[in-house]
């Protein structure tokens, strides 16, 4: 009898994908038929040559455009609101954004709340945006988030101190214009971070319940994107080869959770956002092995098909103990090679605070699609070994 897959979506914004792509924006925004535009990015990154290469192209379009540049990193609802409010004063028609994830999570929390006329916690959970922002271009300047091509939306609900995640179809963009030359301005640091956000990616979405071929394909290669190409991006910030190839990492990886959403790590890493304002791809990363190891057992082969795909020799009848053994070691030994071996204890997280954590993590919606279930207790043990 055939087996067939189980019945799943997959939905991706238009891509432009090249050197060059972000001088399209004013192009795809005239396509778009909008004549003033917000225009979000974050004051770092008005330091590179990347925001005003974007505004040439609006005013090459004859698209005028107002300029909104407060955001920080794990964005906030306050940032999301005050974005609304200028876009709603100054009459915008569509957004532009220029950066990385957390500028363009803001831009996607500011065109919703304008639509909806809500403030922007009121989205939180799966599929609570009752209609969509407006038109929306995303030029991505790091090659990890991929908020650029996702249904996923991160924001920090400062009362609560907790991460809010808003999913639904209507957060993903019209248009994302992924250019590697942007991400050349990241630091080594950054680049790790990025990358190994990337890497989670793809891992949580290829061991999520809610896989599928489409996201497996994407996942997999993500993984070997990132198995070529980080480790140069990093000591070789101008080599436009790594960086595109870490570009098409992050993009697969963002196509694949996008569809298949995410796990533990994303959860857990969410709560140490929230409460402790941490970064977002440094705690992924010293997460990531430790989750692995606390659910490998529930799905050995899948987590041994991405380590094959790092480079990690695993026979198809290697013993499922030694498979695991092997795969954390490949998981370990490229976090290593990144530079990543800082501890969350080294980060400032107390022992006291990690039932809190946990108690927050397991509610967090990517607990769903983690392939092992799990209850508060174990999220604490996960997070006192990666302490």
């Amino acid at each position: 009898m055939t087996s067939y897959p189980a019945l799943r979506k997959f939905v991706a914004p238009e891509l432009i994908f090249g050197i060059g792509a972000a001088e399209l924006a004013g192009q795809h925004i005239a396509n778009l038929s909008a004549r003033k535009v917000l225009f979000v990015t974050d004051e770092g990154m008005l330091k590179t040559p990347w925001p005003q290469m974007v505004m040439d192209s609006l005013s090459d379009e004859g698209v005028s455009y107002t300029l909104f540049s407060n955001v920080t990193p794990n964005p906030r609802d306050s940032e999301v609101m005050n974005g609304a409010e200028v876009f709603q004063k100054n009459r915008c028609e569509a957004i532009v954004v220029v950066g990385g994830g957390s500028a363009i999570d803001c831009a996607k929390a500011i065109g919703i709340v304008n639509t909806n006329r809500q403030n922007v916690l009121e989205f939180e959970g799966v599929d609570m945006v009752g209609h969509p922002g407006p038109p929306l271009v995303c030029v991505p300047t790091t090659s990890g988030s991929a908020a650029d091509v996702s249904q996923f939306c991160i924001i920090n609900d400062t009362a609560r101190k907790v991460k809010i995640a808003i999913v639904s179809k209507t957060m993903v963009p019209d248009v994302s214009l992924i250019d590697p030359l942007l991400t050349t301005t990241m630091s080594p640091e950054l680049t790790a971070h990025t990358g190994l956000d990337a890497l989670t990616h793809a891992v949580e979405a290829y061991v999520s319940n809610a896989n599928s071929p489409f996201t497996d394909l994407h996942a997999l290669e993500s993984v070997r994107q990132s198995a070529t190409h980080l480790q140069t991006a990093i000591e070789e910030p101008q080599n436009l080869d790594a960086r595109s190839g870490m570009s098409l990492a992050s993009t697969y990886a963002g196509l694949a959770f996008s569809n298949a959403i995410l796990g533990a790590v994303h959860a857990m890493s969410h709560s140490l956002g929230g409460m402790l304002d941490l970064p977002h791809g440094l705690c992924n990363a010293i997460l990531l092995d430790h989750v692995i190891e606390f659910n490998f057992e529930a799905v050995p082969e899948r987590y041994s098909n991405l380590a094959r795909a790092l480079g990690a020799d695993i026979p198809e009848d290697m013993p499922v103990k030694d498979a695991k053994a092997a795969t954390l070691e490949a998981f370990r030994d490229i976090k290593k090679r990144c530079g990543v071996e800082v501890t969350l204890a080294e980060l400032g997280v107390g022992e006291e605070e990690i039932a809190a954590l946990a108690a927050t993590a397991i509610n967090d919606p990517c607990m769903l699609t983690n392939p092992r279930q799990a209850i508060a207790a174990e999220l604490e043990g996960v997070y006192g070994k990666a302490r």
